[in-house]
């Protein structure tokens, strides 16, 4: 496991983890005392495994020169795509993930470009199970030469509750005002990779926004780490991985 930084505090949230299938994990409890494991895979790539139930977020096979062994997890129950990008969607990755009861969630152009699966837009709501909710939330550049990038109501970040539990995963995002409107989450993957996410210093405003015991900084590109070490230092649950570069 390369952690580049464990933590900056003691999550109370934290529960006994294991990183079965061979990437890095963390692992929490939810408010119902189910174990929520989370598995730090690269980039913008997670998964989460939840009562037997497997969810995939933007997984990606290869990058960089870098291949990524989706074959040594379960079958996916869903596998969520926050948007189009080469990095995010991979065609071949959810192949490998699919089954045949597999749910495939994406924003519009996703499905533009898989031709398959759900669309949720920003605002749309989707129960998985019982006590297992997602919401798809906008997810953009607010910068004015970087809104190229990603434009306003096109990609999805996705709030998913877990008995209680809100976790949020940004997708590619700066720290934009509707922030302020999703509530306290338990734990935030926060994307912060110049120039196309946030900078360490909107990551740490993101975050003020959102108020989650636990930050997790990802899709991290050429991030400067001290420097995001220093804007979250307030913070008292920080967790940087190199794998999420």
């Amino acid at each position: 496991m390369k952690l580049f930084k464990s933590l900056f505090g003691t999550a109370a949230v934290a529960a006994a983890c294991s990183s079965t299938p061979g990437f890095p994990s963390e692992c929490f409890q939810t408010p119902a005392g189910e174990k929520l494991t989370v598995y730090l895979i690269n980039h913008g790539s997670i998964a989460f495994s939840y009562k037997g139930m497997s969810i995939q977020i933007d997984p990606v096979a290869e990058m960089d020169g870098k291949r990524f062994d989706y074959a040594s997890f379960p079958k996916a129950d869903y596998i969520f795509v926050t948007h189009d990008h080469y990095d995010h969607l991979d065609a071949k990755a959810i192949e490998t993930l699919s089954k045949d009861e597999t749910l495939v969630v994406l924003n519009g152009t996703g499905w533009e470009k898989l031709r398959s699966g759900k669309v949720l837009n920003n605002g749309d709501h989707l129960e998985l199970a019982e006590g297992v909710f997602v919401t798809a939330v906008p997810a953009y550049n607010n910068t004015e030469d970087h809104m190229k990038f990603h434009p306003q109501t096109r990609n999805n970040g996705y709030i998913f509750e877990f008995d209680g539990m809100r976790v949020y995963v940004s997708g590619d995002t700066e720290d934009i005002e509707e922030m302020a409107e999703f509530g306290k989450m338990h734990v935030a993957f926060l994307s912060t990779n110049q120039p196309y996410t946030m900078t360490p210093q909107q990551c740490a405003h993101a975050a003020a926004m959102l108020d989650p015991d636990t930050v997790i900084p990802y899709h991290l590109g050429d991030t400067d780490f001290q420097a995001l070490k220093d804007a979250l230092s307030g913070f008292k649950d920080v967790r940087l991985h190199e794998e999420l570069r």
